[in-house]
């Protein structure tokens, strides 16, 4: 597909497009319903979609019995910390590999022609973004993602918090997974409005502002004082009467959803994944769990 026809490029080859932002539909044309049937795909497919498999793969084969759970302890901690490792390595990694590093799509659609493996710079560690990024990730990023997730299943295992079953409340528990990507908007409006107060911006945005040109390793490369104010949007679920399966949800939405909300993909306008690629990958997980 050729990006020129859907946009432009300035004498550095950076790509602009030539269409501007736009009002969500259901403030200008609220009763448009063939608006309103692709705002509702889109809401559930791919990525969602995406989120709730891998959280039905974490709550069939992945997590540590309730009674395990009970008990902070480092064997399952460090566990979960390996699970969540994984992969973030095998969905970033793929991303990074096929448009990164074998560039199927070349610079089409890139707003940064350049790729960050061509820009060496001082503000990160060993002067490299790609080293920079993938050791934060593993060192601050999924730490804390983890450190949530341990406290939350914790907190949910011994019954700290209100834990509603699905056969008692079917509709509120349906009503709150579905407003699960509103709770994050909301919760990751308010931390980056206030972490980009001066001294917040200073001492812990910044971070994650020095990858201006990102990858998929940028997107959890943040000081652990922004990490864990990201993750912590799941500890609504200890306020809010819920389930540690919608709790899961919504931080698995928050860890795996960075590479396309937060900042990976927004170095390009789109990338082009064949659905003979992706369908039966999604097709495939589904159905082993709920074999």
């Amino acid at each position: 597909m050729d990006d020129l026809k859907f946009g432009t490029r300035n004498k550095r080859g950076d790509w602009t497009p030539n269409a501007h932002p736009q009002i969500a539909h259901f403030w200008t044309e609220p009763f448009d319903l063939k608006k309103w049937g692709h705002f509702l795909i889109g809401y559930f497919w791919p990525w969602n979609a995406f989120h709730m498999a891998v959280t039905l793969l974490y709550w069939r084969f992945l997590l540590p019995d309730w009674e395990t759970m009970k008990t902070l302890s480092w064997n399952w901690a460090l566990w979960l910390y390996a699970v969540n490792g994984i992969g973030i390595f095998l969905m970033y990694g793929s991303i990074e590999f096929f448009y990164y590093w074998k560039r199927r799509q070349g610079a089409r659609f890139k707003y940064n022609a350049k790729f960050p493996s061509e820009q060496p710079s001082d503000v990160f560690w060993f002067k490299s973004q790609n080293l920079d990024n993938l050791l934060r990730t593993y060192l601050s990023g999924i730490t804390m993602w983890t450190l949530v997730e341990v406290l939350m299943l914790w907190c949910f295992a011994n019954h700290y918090v209100y834990w509603f079953d699905w056969q008692g409340h079917p509709v509120w528990l349906t009503l709150l997974l579905l407003a699960t990507p509103m709770i994050h908007e909301v919760h990751f409006f308010i931390i980056h409005r206030t972490i980009h107060i001066p001294i917040l911006y200073k001492w812990v945005h910044s971070v994650h502002h020095n990858s201006v040109n990102p990858s998929p390793w940028s997107s959890l490369s943040m000081h652990p004082v922004e990490t864990f104010l990201y993750h912590a949007v799941a500890l609504w679920h200890l306020v809010l009467p819920s389930n540690p399966l919608t709790a899961l949800f919504q931080l698995n939405a928050a860890g795996y959803g960075a590479v396309n909300g937060i900042s990976a993909l927004t170095s390009w306008n789109s990338l082009k994944t064949p659905r003979s690629i992706a369908t039966p990958i999604f097709t495939t997980c589904i159905t082993s769990i709920l074999k």
